[in-house]
């Protein structure tokens, strides 16, 4: 049994493999309790036995099918009136390779509800109870297609832009209350994804390929190091910050009462006193 002293729960989303289920394993070596959500109620367990053997902590499961109204609906519950969270994981999200015209428009929906709306009804079900405490951490798992979106589909690439925006906003809002908000941003990863997404990851060149155990811990060694956006595979940091500051500049100059210059449409002549 472990002898850790808790950090409070965990409540990991897509947690019965791939990414959420290393989460899982990584955050109750790191001495929180679990609450695990999926699907698939067999892993899930599977898993909760392991963890609770390896690690001693208190591991709970909800089967769950995020982009059911009912079975979200639980999870906002759980989110609200569980006083001993702490943490929040939304990892749960699923991809697509297929350009727009071999899309189909009801898969497409479906990612959109989960990829986003599931995620943004998480988290607001979670943070007033982390503001009413003091505390809390959300970490939301987005792509490094947020910000290269013709790298994939263009559903997917937006609805991670969303997770992206929608984090770094969050921060900015939160920071003052104690929360801490991380976008996680991973590239290729080991996982089912891509046979999901219809592009089975063996087709995938291998030095681009990471393992999620890798990218678990690059993320987790992340949020040590205080980042509000941590893309594991990017070698210089640097690049990200010249990035972000240049968004930061250009932000103040995207609101005017005329248009650019360059458009040639003319400028109203300053009012004459």
């Amino acid at each position: 049994m472990s002898t850790t002293k808790t950090k409070g729960a965990a409540l990991i989303t897509g947690a019965s493999s791939g990414i959420g289920a290393i989460y899982a394993d990584r955050l109750a070596k790191r001495g929180y309790d679990l609450i695990l959500v999926a699907r698939n109620q067999s892993r899930l367990a599977a898993l909760a036995d392991r963890l609770k053997k390896e690690t001693g902590r208190s591991v709970e499961t909800i089967a769950a099918d995020l982009n059911d109204k009912a079975d979200l609906a639980r999870i906002e519950t759980t989110l609200r009136t569980n006083a001993s969270i702490t943490l929040l994981v939304n990892n749960a999200g699923v991809g697509a390779a297929a350009p727009l015209l071999n899309s189909d428009l009801e898969k497409m929906d479906e990612m959109i509800r989960l990829n986003v709306g599931a995620l943004t009804r998480l988290s607001y079900a979670a943070v007033p109870g982390f503001v009413a405490r003091g505390g809390g951490t959300i970490i939301n798992i987005s792509s490094i297609v947020a910000i290269s979106p013709e790298t994939l589909n263009g559903v997917y690439g937006g609805s991670k832009a969303f997770v992206l925006a929608f984090s770094q906003s969050l921060q900015h809002e939160l920071a003052p209350k104690g929360i801490r908000v991380q976008a996680v941003l991973p590239g290729a990863t080991a996982t089912e994804f891509w046979d999901i997404a219809g592009l089975p990851v063996h087709n995938l060149p291998a030095a681009i390929v990471m393992r999620a155990e890798d990218l678990v811990d690059a993320a987790l060694a992340g949020l040590d190091q205080g980042e509000i956006v941590t893309i594991p595979s990017l070698p210089d940091k640097d690049e990200w910050d010249r990035f972000e500051a240049a968004r930061r500049a250009m932000s103040g100059k995207l609101s005017s009462a005329v248009p650019a210059r360059r458009y040639n449409i003319g400028h109203p002549q300053t009012a004459k006193a």
